[in-house]
């Protein structure tokens, strides 16, 4: 179906390469304005680019999400700029290192934690005030297969994703009467610099481009779904529900 988010403000983090950078373009492409964060400025510049090629605006925010500060000023900035924010695209996070976890240094483990979770409350923290302004406000949080089933090594990212998951279900529940809808999206593996750093002997050419990630979660993004507090598996197309240990 035809995606229509004509009119609509968004705000994309990691939006300089992979996953972030498609879903950006896809959501401008949509007709959604954009705003783009990441480090890297160049990327940032080309992903400008390409949103002008096909039609689309974006306003471009360099900065590092361990600056919490920065987070905080984010959100003044939007508020004061455009008074809400109608999607937000908490897709930037970092995967530390494969490693046994009696290996991994305190820096790296902490750096993991810092970019994945603590910045990802932050963000929420910053934008909840601009998402409730929405007259449909629709946030998708990144998570990972990692986060439910653990996998030998995965073991500081795979903890930060099942963190972020129950951050995203416990916001969910908060706002479950109002017209926010908030979901978890696992993209799988994906042809990404991340899953070449994790899995460096693998064929990236047997793996989904981002783009087709992008695409299925402009349906997530739409003032027409419903669903909220819910996991949505990319590689399954489909929603499906947490459960509790049996």
């Amino acid at each position: 179906m035809d995606i229509d988010l004509k009119n609509r403000i968004a705000l994309v983090t990691g939006a300089s390469r992979g996953i972030g950078y498609f879903t950006a373009l896809a959501l401008a492409k949509a007709g959604a304005h954009v705003i783009a964060t990441a480090r890297t400025v160049g990327g940032l510049e080309e992903l400008d680019d390409a949103i002008k090629a096909v039609g689309g605006t974006a306003t471009l925010v360099p900065f590092d999400l361990t600056d919490m500060g920065a987070i905080d000023r984010l959100g003044a900035s939007i508020f004061e700029r455009w008074g809400k924010l109608d999607i937000l695209v908490a897709n930037a996070g970092i995967l530390g290192v494969i490693s046994p976890l009696g290996h991994i240094e305190a820096k790296v483990f902490e750096k993991v934690m810092l970019t994945n979770v603590t910045a990802t409350w932050r963000l929420i923290r910053s934008v909840e005030p601009l998402l409730t302004k929405s007259d449909a406000g629709r946030a998708l949080i990144l998570s990972s297969g990692v986060a439910s089933n653990p996998r030998a090594f995965w073991g500081a990212y795979a903890m930060s994703k099942a963190a972020v998951e129950t951050m995203g279900r416990i916001w969910a529940a908060e706002t479950e009467h109002t017209p926010l809808k908030i979901n978890l999206v696992n993209p799988g593996a994906t042809r990404t610099a991340m899953r070449a750093q994790a899995v460096p002997g693998e064929d990236p050419q047997t793996l989904p481009h981002p783009s087709e990630v992008a695409e299925k979660m402009l349906f997530l993004a739409s003032p027409e779904m419903k669903e909220s507090g819910r996991l949505f598996v990319v590689r399954e197309n489909r929603f499906v529900d947490f459960k509790a240990p049996e």
